[in-house]
């Protein structure tokens, strides 16, 4: 008897016991038996096992995605490695650093390279940076390069037999896009997160190891970052390097969603301008830009919403005097690219080849203007700022260390202040002085103790007000990558 005979008798007795009814006896002799003839015939296969199979196969949408994320760390994870360095500070202190980086190769030179954070290698001698590769071996890079302004830092390597990463293009990366972030998080070497790109173009961040960066556009990311991460690849679902993470802002320390990385296209281009020339040539226009530029500001300029980079001071002899930029002036798109506030001009422009004429749309007393412009070479520029302004002149004050002169007008343009800024410029600092490594050459000393200081006499008229052993406030103006900056440093008596 088959299956399906078995089947139909069963059910015929099934049925005849139903019709019985009061015989209980009956039912449960006919339910046993048309039982015992399925059950002759082997167990029936339950629900879970069907579904065990079918998972088994590999069908599932899921298991297709879960799958290419496998692909993707298979493919990228020897191309990362573990680095840790060690640095001794002035005072012999030893500092030690951990962080992540990424192989790489350039069509700028032969041979391999490794791409991390200049915070991970600081100041640390190549002997003391140990990079750990995903087979176990320890090398030591042969030689260094480094950007204080994008926080980027290029090694040198020597052995073959590395798998390097391919790069991605960071602007086709999108809001939304999924992401795998690479590296050691608390010395947890190839480790893998995954996330998605949470916003991107993300400027004026203060984070730690971020404040001082010049070119800030990062992408920002939900894949865990955490301390050891720094230098290592963001990686899309191609595989390519999208991004260096970086940084995280953080209560805690630890990974709270909200993780930083350098776009992969600004890292390229500063790493092989540091590969080719050892240094990264960034172009400028001359101008100071409004940071607080407001909705009231925009109104009264005739702007429908704040757009571009507002100019405030167009400093002379300089690319953007030359190309008659104006104050006032908004600049809305630059070589074609629209300007979306003044840090993201400040990319635009010091990532410009330098000597190239790209067009800038600028409005100007309600209506658009294109202009031509040819950036100049930012280094000539701070070269000219650092250049003795006024040799064989100054006043010494002995209970700081420094030689002070006021400054004027035709030397505060020189160096970069403005015209109408007053002060005390700084034209000596005393080796092991009170203000060695607090104060530096051509700092302009503008209050002591909150009082404005115009002349020698001014500072130790408000020195005076304060007794021995009091610490007196000193604020300063100085240049801090281009921009001009003021700061509370302490004088202590």
């Amino acid at each position: 008897m088959n299956r399906w005979s078995t089947a139909v008798v069963g059910a015929s007795l099934f049925l005849a016991g139903i019709a019985i009814g009061s015989r209980g006896d009956l039912w449960h002799w006919h339910l046993w038996q048309w039982q015992g003839a399925v059950n002759a015939q082997g167990p029936r296969p339950s629900a879970s096992d069907s579904t065990y199979s079918e998972l088994q196969a590999g069908g599932t949408p899921l298991q297709r995605s879960s799958e290419l994320l496998a692909r993707i760390a298979r493919l990228t994870t020897n191309s990362v490695v573990h680095i840790e360095s060690e640095r001794r500070t002035d005072r012999g202190r030893l500092v030690e650093e951990t962080g992540s980086g990424v192989i790489i190769e350039s069509p700028k030179a032969e041979g391999l390279f490794v791409v991390s954070n200049r915070h991970v290698v600081d100041k640390a001698q190549l002997d003391n940076i140990s990079i750990h590769l995903h087979d176990g071996r320890v090398i030591h890079p042969v030689k260094i390069w480094t950007d204080q302004a994008t926080d980027v830092a290029v090694l040198k390597v020597v052995p073959t037999n590395l798998q390097a990463a391919r790069w991605g293009d960071s602007e086709k990366i999108e809001i939304g896009n999924l992401v795998l972030a690479l590296g050691s998080p608390f010395g947890l070497s190839q480790s893998v997160t995954m996330g998605i790109i949470s916003a991107k173009g993300r400027r004026s961040l203060k984070l730690g190891e971020t404040s001082d960066m010049l070119n800030q556009d990062f992408l920002q990311t939900d894949a865990a970052i955490n301390p050891g991460n720094s230098g290592g690849p963001l990686i899309d679902m191609q595989g390519q390097v999208i991004g260096i993470n970086t940084a995280i802002a953080s209560n805690s320390g630890g990974n709270e969603g909200i993780g930083f990385s350098i776009p992969s296209n600004l890292v390229r281009h500063v790493a092989e301008q540091l590969i080719e020339h050892g240094k990264v040539t960034r172009a400028y226009l001359g101008v100071k830009l409004d940071p607080e530029f407001s909705v009231e500001v925009a109104a009264r300029l005739k702007l429908d919403r704040i757009r571009g980079a507002r100019v405030l001071e167009v400093y002379p002899d300089t690319p953007a005097s030359r190309s008659n930029l104006k104050f006032d002036d908004v600049i809305l798109t630059f070589n074609g690219i629209e300007v979306l506030d003044e840090n993201h001009l400040i990319n635009l422009v010091s990532l410009t080849d330098v000597d190239k004429s790209v067009k800038v749309v600028v409005f100007r007393e309600g209506r658009h203007m294109t202009i031509d412009v040819k950036v100049g070479d930012r280094a000539k520029l701070e070269q000219r700022a650092e250049a003795p302004a006024v040799p064989g002149m100054g006043t010494r004050v002995d209970s700081l260390g420094l030689m002070l002169h006021p400054l004027e007008p035709a030397i505060a343009v020189q160096l970069g202040y403005a015209a109408t800024d007053k002060g005390l410029l700084v034209l000596r600092v005393d080796h092991n002085g009170p203000m060695d490594g607090d104060l530096h050459l051509y700092d302009l000393i503008e209050e002591v103790a909150r009082t404005p200081v115009g002349s020698v006499a001014d500072l130790e008229s408000a020195l005076a007000t304060s007794g021995e052993g009091d610490s007196v406030l000193l604020t300063v103006k100085r240049r801090e990558h281009g921009q001009m900056q003021s700061e509370a440093v302490v004088y202590h008596r």
